[in-house]
């Protein structure tokens, strides 16, 4: 799937929707198009593109809360 994206230098391109998270993490795009229209990086919500801190899926207890 080709996805429009426009790069920092204003130029326009479609890339493979596999490449679009690199250019995201390596902030070499500002906006890529979604169905419900652009979202520009940094403004925008996206989803986390990978998270590398400690698991915390499956925990039983809560972290404490001050």
């Amino acid at each position: 799937m080709l996805i429009p994206v426009i790069y920092n230098d204003d130029s326009y391109d479609l890339v493979e929707d596999i490449v679009l998270n690199e250019l995201i993490r390596n902030d070499r795009i500002k906006a890529f198009k979604r169905s419900s229209g652009w979202v520009r990086i940094g403004e925008d919500p996206i989803r986390k593109i990978e998270y590398r801190g400690p698991e915390r899926r499956g925990r039983k207890n809560p972290p404490d809360r001050p």
